[in-house]
């Protein structure tokens, strides 16, 4: 039976359903701010979906707000001793106020902070989020070049933007790609699975059995990846 795929709206929550031969209803609340999905068996309907999800309406909530929480921890000082992510290791950022060019280098397992004195900490972050999105620029070409020749499909053209509730988008009418800057915080291996299901809607559009069966054969641990990086830490933290 095939998988099928719909989209409700519960008491002001998006949910995407997607059906499924399992026995049992799953629900889970996704990064970065509290995506909720469902795998539920065929012989439910939408309805029956729908008081499931209601069912468990304060578990659902808890769960969104401690992602969204999570995803507000992202806005610090910019100071010595904070930690920031970095490919999925956690480094502790140290300040270091002299004259010249502001930039971030990585030394070992610290991330350094060269800016004038007297930088503000919003100026600070736009300098970390400017370096985040050159380190994706640097990996996601190798990475698209890689995986063209396996799905025999041409990336025209892809780009990084912030994104609330997605790691990446495909938009099948211009071909563009839309990755998350957030992705450079995510070890390589779950950026490469973004790449690669990303692509993969050139040849499908919908998540459905189709999808999950390219997916499958282009890249067997698709499903570990996934989890990892929906489990992966959302911003940074302090260090204790």
């Amino acid at each position: 039976m095939s998988t099928a795929s719909a989209s409700l709206t519960i008491r002001g929550i998006d949910v995407e359903v997607i059906y499924k031969n399992i026995k049992n209803l799953h629900i889970g609340v996704y990064p970065p701010l509290g995506r909720v999905r469902v795998a539920a068996p065929h012989q439910l309907d939408n309805e029956q979906v729908r008081l499931a999800v209601i069912q468990r309406l304060p578990w659902i909530k808890e769960q969104r707000e401690q992602l969204r929480s999570a995803a507000r921890q992202s806005t610090r000082e910019m100071v010595t001793g904070e930690s920031h992510y970095v490919w999925g290791v956690r480094r502790r950022m140290k300040v270091v106020e002299r004259p010249g060019r502001a930039h971030f280098e990585l030394d070992g397992e610290r991330l350094l902070l060269y800016v004038p004195v007297g930088t503000t900490a919003e100026r600070r972050r736009e300098l970390l989020d400017r370096w985040y999105r050159e380190q994706l620029r640097h990996v996601i070409p190798d990475l698209i070049a890689k995986w063209e020749p396996v799905l025999e499909v041409s990336v025209p053209q892809w780009n990084i933007k912030r994104m609330k509730t997605k790691w990446g988008s495909c938009n099948r009418e211009t071909g563009r790609i839309w990755f998350n800057v957030e992705l450079a915080k995510k070890s390589p291996g779950c950026l490469e699975y973004i790449v690669v299901h990303e692509m993969t809607h050139y040849l499908e559009r919908n998540h459905g059995e189709r999808f999950t069966k390219l997916m499958e054969g282009f890249m067997p641990n698709w499903r570990n990846l996934r989890d990892r990086l929906n489990e992966a830490p959302l911003a940074e933290e302090e260090w204790v």
